[in-house]
């Protein structure tokens, strides 16, 4: 299937690893010109290297900056002034009994997690109208709809995310900009594997058997009972990228190996 990305620019907030760099190539690989981004040189670097490493074919560019900060959106728009595809990925999450939650931490998700994608968008969206063509993509999580007990303060960004998208998708009304929200469930990225790591280490297991516990403990609903890979989250967010998603938009789209129990 063509999907029409040839010659367009993709940004991936939050992109040196796991689901953001699968994303990355995934949008490479058809033809995007894509720009990695994290909040140090060095970890840049890397993503961009691996991206291209043997493949001429593939455009990959990085930022450096940290964009969960005014300054950072900021020295962003300085070097990409402009793009076509805006994925939102930046995000970060710590297990945490809500107690012991405080302003900060509260304050530190939110800022990372919901500010960050409502900056990047409103930076560019006045260049998508002109075009009256662009893609803005949230990557929340199943947890906005199931908030974990063990980390409210996590689903509490992602529910806002879905309702960003949602209404910046409404005041799109009749052009050519989709905005849309893609929810992963449990994914072995570089994150979990350290928390499946601690998790284990913890309950004085192996890694498998500590993955068999998760699921059957704090995501029994899972159909798949396994992590996702971030290859599978990428597919879904290139194909609404595309041109062939031009209907979608305004939508929560579940990638969550069925953990959410709803048919809506």
């Amino acid at each position: 299937m063509e999907l029409g990305l040839h010659g367009k620019i993709a940004l991936i907030s939050g992109s040196t690893a796991g689901i953001g760099l699968a994303i990355a190539a995934a949008l490479a690989k058809e033809g995007a010109a894509v720009f990695v981004n994290g909040r140090t040189p060095g970890r840049v670097d890397q993503a961009v290297a691996r991206l291209n490493a043997g493949q001429p074919a593939i455009e990959a560019r990085g930022v450096a900056a940290d964009l969960s900060t005014t300054q950072g959106v900021a020295q962003l728009a300085s070097r990409l002034p402009a793009v076509d595809i805006l994925v939102n990925n930046l995000g970060i999450f710590e297990p945490k009994n809500f107690e012991d939650i405080s302003d900060a931490d509260w304050l530190r998700l939110f800022e990372t997690n919901v500010l960050s994608g409502v900056r990047l968008s409103r930076l560019y969206l006045p260049q998508m109208k002109r075009k009256n063509w662009g893609r803005i993509i949230y990557i929340s999580s199943e947890s906005a709809l199931q908030i974990p007990v063990e980390m409210v303060h996590y689903g509490m960004t992602k529910t806002a995310q879905l309702a960003v998208a949602r209404g910046l998708a409404e005041t799109l009304t009749g052009t050519g900009i989709t905005v849309n929200s893609v929810l992963p469930g449990p994914t072995r990225s570089e994150g979990v594997e350290q928390f499946v790591q601690d998790y284990a280490r913890h309950s004085g297991v192996d890694a498998q058997e500590a993955e068999r516990q998760f699921f059957k403990t704090a995501r029994p609903s899972s159909i798949i009972q396994r992590f996702e890979t971030v290859e599978e989250i990428a597919a879904m967010v290139t194909f609404v990228a595309s041109e062939k998603a031009s209907a979608v938009t305004g939508a929560s789209l579940r990638v969550d190996g069925g953990v959410v129990r709803s048919i809506a």
